[in-house]
């Protein structure tokens, strides 16, 4: 840096201030730093810039899988916000189910600033781990009972609740719920409101399968629920998620010849893109993913500056979208 600051003719703070993310610097001085740096070959080493500021503007993210249309869309987004803020990812990935240990221990070889775990958890000991290294741990879209990490989730008891109600002003007897993958916070709760819901509005669960967040999943849990007398058969099923509505809507149609919402509703939960196509126009729980990156990053940069800060709980309210693939209360199609 020394070499690139005497070619460049400027001062070494100022090459020091031109690779540092976010960091105030002219337009015509980036160039000039640049310029010579490019003659040079100059890189910053960052892991040992690391060392000496105990930042590596690096920020690992652990996820468990990219299946559900849900998780590019959000992952994309807090990249993008992350780099806004002057820091780099790190994403790697962890087998679903299981504790993002592993890849955590990863993350702390790098000195990340900073861990978001997304559809993954991380065991007492590693929770520790970090803890020990200065390292914050950010939850997305999960819960953890560990109280020295944060969580930024959203209203899943609440959409829940949304949906039971509406499917039962619309006159359904026969609904049916179509599960994530058990032992998810999602999941679990998706399913502890819908079911709350439906006990107190005097209506049991007709029955339900699991679809494991997955669409062949969800077109055998689909293909298991309707196999029985047209008479029997669900009248309406809530998928708790917009990918497993997806392919019950694709079965109910295609395969079985069923009209929705004529003869079935069906209703999702994320508002993914691909709800709002005409082909599908799902019913659904909304929920804003800039407004949950924007929580999920001010939880992590808060943690980062101010270490002594507590972890935080953040809930993130959703809302009831209604299109066509459910009937509206009082029983009528949608228009």
């Amino acid at each position: 840096s020394t070499d690139v600051a005497k070619l460049a003719g400027v001062s070494q703070s100022a090459v020091s201030r031109v690779f540092t993310p976010g960091a105030p610097v002219s337009a015509a001085m980036r160039d000039k730093v640049m310029r010579a740096a490019a003659t040079l070959g100059y890189h910053p080493n960052r892991l040992a810039g690391s060392l000496i500021t105990h930042r590596s503007h690096l920020i690992g993210i652990a996820i468990g899988y990219l299946g559900n249309f849900y998780y590019p869309l959000a992952m994309e987004c807090l990249c993008r916000r992350l780099r806004q803020a002057g820091y780099h990812t790190i994403m790697l990935f962890t087998e679903p189910g299981e504790p993002a240990d592993t890849t955590v221990e990863s993350f702390l070889q790098y000195r990340v600033d900073g861990v978001i775990l997304a559809s993954v958890g991380l065991t007492t000991e590693w929770v520790t781990a970090c803890e020990r290294a200065g390292v914050p741990v950010i939850l997305f879209n999960r819960f953890q009972s560990d109280s020295r990490v944060s969580t930024v989730s959203v209203e899943n008891l609440e959409g829940s609740r949304m949906v039971a109600e509406f499917l039962v002003k619309g006159g359904h007897q026969r609904i049916t719920y179509i599960a994530g993958l058990p032992g998810t916070t999602a999941q679990d709760e998706r399913e502890a409101g819908f079911r709350k819901a439906l006990v107190r509005l005097g209506l049991p669960l007709f029955d339900r399968a699991v679809g494991e967040f997955e669409t062949e999943p969800a077109r055998q849990a689909t293909r298991r629920l309707f196999d029985r007398p047209a008479a029997e058969r669900p009248d309406a099923v809530y998928a708790c998620s917009d990918q497993m509505a997806l392919a019950v809507m694709d079965v109910i149609r295609f395969e079985l010849g069923l009209r929705v919402p004529e003869d079935v509703s069906v209703v999702g939960f994320d508002d993914v893109p691909q709800a709002a196509w005409p082909s599908y126009d799902l019913t659904t729980i909304h929920q804003t993913i800039d407004e949950i990156i924007e929580a999920t990053a001010g939880v992590l940069f808060e943690r980062i500056e101010r270490p002594e800060a507590p972890p935080r709980r953040v809930h993130m309210p959703v809302s009831l979208v209604v299109r066509g693939s459910a009937r509206l209360p009082g029983g009528n199609a949608p228009s």
